[in-house]
């Protein structure tokens, strides 16, 4: 089971229960097979898996694979998918229009599994070459946290999540404090060290599922934390003040202390229509500003 997990996802999708055995059963030693029967099943299978590729065919009687191929390539969470209509319609007009319409690929029936195999290897091949340059250009490459961009998406998915299912969603800012005298007293070198050191522990005390640590800019970072009361928030900010601190890396030149600290403003709310999440930002900052000002090395929420 576990080794299944593994394999590289392909979602198989026809009317036709012979046709998707056939393609399931040619498919199944080297990827994950998951099957829909009608266009409604594969949408919402999609969404949910995010398979590697879909074989989709083409006619289909509650939504055609058009329309499927549509819908997929406007979803956020799909819209990468390669989608390898499976179809009937061998003619040069039908292969162009289901290009046209975002297909990766075109295979017709009667299937020759081989060249299925080899067309369905290639696009998973590509998906996965896409994900990982993808997923490069979104960590920070000395601390390997997701970056900057990285938490934009993340932070503009989670608010509108919490918009929907109404609960509260939480955002601590977090500023290693007189970084620029760690810097100029100590090198770069050492400056580097003490980023990838401040973002492991930071990585460490934000494990809920669904938490998020993102390098936010500079000396700063980030929490966000779904689902999440000021209170709780609050907490878990204070553990990661205290971890970073407990790293006891010196730090003779810091107003703070001996060693390396961190000062945190956290603020939490459930958003509401006509919110902007630049509100929740600015309320984490202006916390962080009068942790910074009472003296630095402290949490401020509110």
């Amino acid at each position: 089971m576990t080794a299944d997990i593994r394999k590289p996802t392909v979602l198989i999708v026809d009317d036709d229960f012979i046709n998707k055995e056939i393609l399931a059963h040619g498919l199944q030693n080297d990827y994950r097979i998951l099957q829909a029967s009608s266009g409604i099943e594969a949408l919402e299978l999609a969404e949910a898996e995010v398979p590697d590729t879909v074989l989709l065919d083409i006619v289909m009687p509650d939504m055609d694979g058009y329309e499927v191929c549509r819908k997929l390539k406007t979803s956020r969470r799909t819209q990468k998918v390669p989608v390898i209509f499976s179809t009937s319609k061998c003619s040069d007009e039908d292969e162009v229009l289901g290009l046209t319409m975002g297909a990766s690929d075109y295979i017709t029936k009667p299937f020759n599994m081989a060249l299925v195999r080899a067309r369905v290897r290639n696009q998973v091949l590509l998906k996965q070459k896409t994900d990982l340059l993808e997923q490069l250009a979104s960590v920070d490459g000395l601390t390997e946290v997701p970056n900057r961009r990285s938490f934009d998406e993340m932070f503009e998915q989670e608010w509108r999540r919490a918009m929907r299912s109404e609960y509260p969603v939480a955002l601590a800012m977090i500023d290693i404090d007189c970084f620029k005298q760690f810097n100029d007293n100590y090198g770069h070198t050492a400056g580097d060290d003490c980023l990838a050191a401040v973002a492991r522990v930071l990585s460490g005390v934000a494990n809920r599922a669904g938490d998020f640590v993102a390098r936010y800019g500079g000396e700063e970072f980030a929490f966000i934390l779904p689902n999440c009361e000021i209170g709780p928030a609050e907490n878990m900010a204070e553990k990661a003040r205290e971890a970073v601190e407990a790293l006891q890396i010196k730090h003779g030149f810091s107003v703070a202390g001996e060693v390396v600290t961190i000062s945190i403003g956290v603020s939490s709310m459930v958003p509401e229509q006509d919110q902007s999440r630049k509100e929740l930002i600015d309320s984490a900052d202006e916390r962080l500003y009068l942790a910074k000002q009472s003296g630095r090395n402290m949490v401020f929420a509110g």
